[in-house]
């Protein structure tokens, strides 16, 4: 048996405070590196979690400067449009808009509002030409589904168009100039090449920390597994238009994970990678060897997540994000501290210790952009989080699959994780304005403009039981 030695979990541990010449932390830059070529704003993944991201927990994270992995626990195509949602919700040009022919009926306008949450479509004949618009003011007082669309639509004659490739100052002019929301963009024939709306436009100058790809839309990352569709399932995020993949195993040390990685990097060279969970420096060479671009660490520290307790495997988090950081540093390969995480100050933390960003399900739970309905308990209001090997949830995969409760396996099931209630928080932009303040202000408490230079100031010092007491309010009444 090797010599047993000591490891720390954030709470053992405080930075610090050292001389800061850092006037206000808005002075300090929070941007990372995600992967070896995608750039994040702030050091903030939502988790790939099925009650914490789905479309609207990546778009509202990707636009405050982080980024969201939708998760896998969806057939292929209802995780391709979860991705194409979030790629879709802005852009400076909208490459492919949703379109509609002129024999359509109102009938079938309708329909199609419903399914993609859309009120106005640009239409096309049968080779592409664009013919018109037409809006929920063109139909809001029309009786009777079976009218065309040709009949109520505003006609390309009384369009304001432009050429595609049309600077994003001289769209906004004549967006402006004409007091109109949607400009078609056409070809020298008449073609539709694209829309730019105000809409868009306002939320770039709204979101001005949101990570954009090189077309102008939100990244996005999602989740597969190690089963036989990954390939399948890999193409079709891709061609959807994902920004990374994330191998989603709990023991990411394991032959399954490190083979998952090398046969999707080599049917798609193109696509980053992120490999995970694993906790020790020799599980990051080995997924660095397979091909990834980014490691997540963290074997049993999440909230719901009873990995440790039911196979006493794991190491404390801190010492895990520290030793596989090291390692991580000597390829540069990004490294992502998963889990363990409950306040800023943990975040502070797990990027001193040699992390390049956070990944949580716990800090985003309970938001409104979280997935599932609101249960109500004892009069108050709650949103289920659970973790993804709690009962409910491998149940949840194995009817998803095979659409079969009564699936013997189940039978076999050794839960690693529980289901909770989280109360209800409000939109998950007030928590990760609190978490991206409260990690600023640790940085400047080091002394620290940068991430790269907290790391290197970076001064641990261990603490007490009684130094944990003390760390929180005591003595008081708290309000």
């Amino acid at each position: 048996m090797d010599k047993i030695y000591t490891a720390l979990s954030y709470d053992d541990v405080l930075l610090v405070p050292q001389y800061s010449d850092i006037v206000s932390r808005q002075d300090v830059d929070t941007s990372t590196w995600l992967t070896r070529k995608i750039k994040l704003n702030i050091p903030i993944l939502s988790a790939n979690m099925d009650t914490v991201t789905e479309h609207r927990m990546a778009m509202a994270v990707a636009r405050m400067g982080g980024a969201g992995v939708i998760h896998r626990f969806l057939p292929i195509n209802r995780q391709v449009d979860e991705v194409k949602k979030v790629k879709r919700s802005e852009s400076l040009i909208i490459e492919h808009p949703y379109t509609i022919k002129p024999q359509s009926t109102i009938q079938e306008l309708n329909h199609l509002r419903t399914q993609y949450n859309v009120s106005g479509f640009l239409v096309v004949d049968e080779d592409g030409y664009l013919q018109g618009i037409v809006t929920r003011r063109d139909t809001l007082f029309i009786n009777g589904d079976q009218k065309y669309v040709q009949d109520v639509m505003t006609p390309l004659k009384s369009l304001i168009t432009a050429q595609k490739g049309i600077s994003s100052k001289e769209a906004q002019t004549l967006l402006a100039k004409n007091k109109i929301e949607k400009l078609p963009l056409i070809d020298e024939r008449g073609r539709l090449e694209g829309l730019i709306t105000t809409t868009d436009i306002e939320k770039r100058d709204k979101y001005p920390m949101a990570v954009k790809d090189r077309t102008g839309k939100l990244i996005v990352g999602a989740a597969i597994g190690v089963k036989d569709d990954v390939l399948e399932r890999s193409e079709a995020l891709i061609k959807a238009g994902v920004d990374f993949l994330v191998v989603d195993i709990a023991h990411g040390h394991a032959i399954s994970a490190l083979q998952t990685v090398q046969k999707v990097k080599s049917s798609f060279p193109e696509i980053d990678i992120i490999g995970g969970n694993v906790a020790s420096a020799q599980a990051v060479k080995d997924l660095i060897k397979a091909g990834v671009d980014a490691v997540k660490v963290g074997v049993g520290p999440g909230s719901t997540c009873i990995t440790r307790i039911v196979t006493g495997s794991g190491v404390p988090q801190l010492t895990a994000v520290m030793n596989c950081a090291r390692a991580g540093k000597k390829y540069n390969i990004p490294i992502i501290a998963d889990g363990g995480l409950r306040t800023s100050g943990d975040i502070t933390k797990a990027i001193a210790a040699g992390a390049d960003c956070i990944l949580s399900g716990n800090l985003f739970a309970g938001t409104e952009e979280t997935p599932g309905i609101v249960v109500y308990k004892d009069g108050q209001q709650y949103k289920i989080y659970r973790g993804m090997a709690s009962f409910g949830a491998t149940a949840g995969r194995k009817e998803a699959e095979k659409g079969d409760w009564e699936d013997n396996s189940l039978d076999n099931v050794v839960p690693e994780g529980v289901e909770s209630l989280i109360s209800l928080r409000g939109p998950v932009t007030e928590v990760v304005k609190q978490l991206v303040g409260g990690f600023r202000s640790g940085m400047s408490y080091s002394g620290a403009r940068t991430i790269k230079e907290l790391q290197q100031k970076a001064q641990f010092v261990r603490i007490t039981p009684g130094g944990q007491r003390e760390s929180s309010h005591h003595d008081v009444i708290k309000l």
